[in-house]
This record gives structure tokens, sequence and C-alpha cells, in this order.
């Protein structure tokens, strides 16, 4: 785990470098939208270092998981704002916003929200890290872990999977048949990836009210995870979705500027990448706790496909 970890890091350090030092992109900001960028910049770093500071405090370390589905609607209509409300702008806005709004519903019902903001539930994989591996029993390692992985790098990678709004600002300012489509995408993807989260919901709600009243676990209860719905096509329909919103997401600066490729993807592209090895990492959790995960892993594909 410690190598994919290393690995993660070094590949957004290494994506970013290329993006900015290398000759494959040009940026050509103009001043409005160089002051944007440094702003939201710097809100990053502020953020991560909160996240950071937090976590060390209090000993939970999802602070970043709380900042996941709220700052990248910081990110865009401080863009948007600053653009003078370019239509374009304001549509991606307004998507992100819906995405972002139904997945804190989905986060707070998990507990991950209080009135206190840095406490609330904390992602088990993290008291699973600190266990299984030896070198994170030592606090100074695991809270290198925490600086540069959790909060560094996952708030980095939100800031760079946002920045497209950014790239778009650059091109035209109509909304055009492209648009609209890339939206209806986009949409319908928040509609699939909310009804993979109510499924799961629904299911471990049961499976847990059927454990605390001490009743029999029978049927799809007694495998202990869902494989029924959207989860018999996809082990993570959730995860799936959330890669194709920002990868669409991409889409929209590819409508304003004309070019497939431009330097804003390297935050999707990241994106995936840290999904594959954060599925494979819960899964290999997943299989020692339950006996049949190994087969339903042999039947069903991680995220699309056959």
């Amino acid at each position: 785990m410690i190598k994919q970890i290393i690995l993660l890091i070094t590949t957004i350090c290494v994506a970013v470098y290329l993006v900015v030092y290398s000759e494959l992109f040009e940026f050509d900001f103009s001043t409005d939208q160089h002051e944007a960028f440094y702003s939201m910049f710097y809100l990053y770093l502020g953020a991560a270092t909160y996240s950071f500071v937090a976590g060390e405090l209090t000993k939970n370390y999802s602070q970043v998981d709380r900042l996941w589905s709220t700052i990248p609607i910081v990110y865009c209509w401080y863009f948007a704002y600053s653009s003078g409300m370019n239509e374009r702008l304001v549509l991606m806005s307004t998507l992100v916003s819906i995405w972002g709004v139904r997945l804190s519903f989905n986060f707070a019902r998990k507990g991950g929200f209080t009135l206190v903001p840095w406490k609330g539930a904390e992602d088990y994989r993290w008291e699973v890290l600190q266990k299984d591996i030896t070198a994170f029993k030592i606090k100074l390692n695991w809270s290198l872990f925490n600086f540069f992985f959790i909060c560094f790098y996952q708030m980095g990678l939100i800031f760079l999977f946002s920045l497209p709004i950014l790239s778009a600002w650059q091109g035209s300012s109509e909304i055009t048949i492209t648009d609209l489509l890339v939206a209806t995408i986009m949409f319908c993807l928040i509609i699939i990836q909310t009804v993979a989260d109510e499924q799961q919901h629904k299911y471990q709600t049961k499976k847990y009210e059927l454990i605390k009243k001490n009743k029999e676990l029978i049927g799809n209860y007694k495998k202990g995870f869902i494989d029924t719905g959207l989860w018999k096509y996809s082990r993570h329909p959730n995860y799936t979705c959330e890669q194709l919103i920002w990868i669409t997401f991409y889409f929209f600066s590819v409508s304003a500027n004309g070019e497939f490729l431009n330097w804003s993807i390297v935050g999707c592209v990241l994106l995936v990448v840290l999904f594959y090895f954060s599925a494979k990492f819960s899964e290999g959790i997943s299989s020692k706790k339950y006996s049949e995960y190994k087969e339903y892993k042999k039947n069903t594909p991680m995220f699309i496909g056959f």
C-alpha cells in the first residue's frame, strides 16, 4: 500500500510539472483569470493546511471528506463570478452545486457532518491502514502521510478536477448544443450515482437494523455486502459515476476551446488513478470480511466493462 501511495503522490507531481513546464499545453491566461486562479490556489493551500491541523489535533483524519463535496462549489462559483457570470461557467457551477448538495446529503446521513466542523464519522480505511501497516504505527510517519497524502494530495486533486471551469473561461462564452449535451450527460450521471448511493444506504441500514435486533441475517443480507440493483453490474457504481461526472465536466472546456486535449485534463485523469487504487484497497478489506466477496469480484466488473 505504501508503494501505491508514493506512486499517487509522484504521479500528481509529475503530471503538474509536465503541464506547467513542458510545451505540451498553452495557458495564455488573462489578468482576471490569472488572479482568480491564484485566489483559489491559496484557498486550496489554506483548506489543506486546516485539514492537516484539525486532523492532527482531533485524531479524526477525514477532514478532507467534509470538503470533497463542498469546496468544488466554491471554486466554480468564484470563477463564474470572476468571469462576469459567463453563461457556460454558470451552467457548470450549477451542475457542480447539484452534485455537491446531493453528495453532502449522502455524507451527512452517514454521520459525516456535525455542528462542530472537525468532528463526525471517520473513513474506516484510515484506522485499517494504521493497524495493518507497521510503519504507520509510528506517529511521525502517520503525520507525514496525513500531511502529504490525505490533506495536500487529495485537496490538490479536488482543485485540479475543478479547473476545467477555468479552461472553459478561456474559450467562448456562449452555450452551444455541445454544452447542453454534456450538461445532460453529467446530470444523468448524478442521478445514477444518487440511485447507487440510495440502494447501498437502504441495504446497509436494513442489515445493521437486523444485527441490532439480534435477528438472523438471511438472503442477501447474509453475504454482508450489496450485489443487487446497480451493484449487480458494477462493484462500485457510485465510484464509476464520480469518475465519469468529472470526465464529463472536462468536456465543457473542450466545447469552449475546440481542443480535445487541453491542460485541465490532468485533474480527471488523476482522479481515475486515485479511484482505482482506492477501490482496490477497499476491496481488500471486504474480501477479508466477507467470504463471498471474492466470487462477487470474479463475476462483476470493478467499474464498467465485462
